[in-house]
């Protein structure tokens, strides 16, 4: 029993202030995840709230002018084939469908919409801002698809 209530405190004492107040952040420094594709071409799909949509085009405005302005070739090579459209008519529950395609896609490159805000914007209030406005505004990721081309029929 003593050994087990030790346990027990060791495991409170390693929990505790990570989750506790001023410390929450301690979780949120993890390194971002990077969003990267193996595909030659890639389109991915996101259902916005109807009354989000310029919020969310605002987000898509901010990662244009990040990958603008960033000095990495990969960014340049990023904004030449990365297209979004977005759906004429609204899904049956309101909600509007972007569609990103990407092609052809940079191996090894981030395509996280935040990470490549985050790269531009330093203040952390800015980055908070346009995260609110993301979340804000996606509704849920629909999906993603990517492979090989198959048939180029311009070709």
């Amino acid at each position: 029993m003593r050994r087990l209530s030790g346990v027990l405190l060791a495991c409170a004492m390693l929990v505790f202030p990570a989750v506790s107040h001023g410390h929450g952040d301690l979780l949120a420094q993890a390194a971002p995840q990077k969003t990267t594709y193996t595909g030659d071409i890639v389109v991915v799909a996101y259902a916005v709230n109807p009354d989000k949509t310029a919020d969310y085009e605002k987000v898509l405005a901010a990662v244009k002018d990040a990958l603008s302005k960033s000095e990495s070739p990969e960014a340049k090579q990023q904004l030449a084939g990365w297209k979004v459209i977005k759906n004429a008519m609204p899904n049956p529950d309101g909600s509007i469908v972007y569609i990103h395609v990407i092609s052809p896609v940079v191996k090894d490159a981030d395509y996280s919409l935040m990470n490549n805000i985050y790269a531009a914007v330093k203040d952390p209030a800015q980055q908070k801002t346009f995260f609110d406005m993301y979340r804000g505004a996606l509704k849920q990721a629909l999906f993603v698809i990517q492979g090989p081309m198959v048939v180029d029929m311009s070709k």
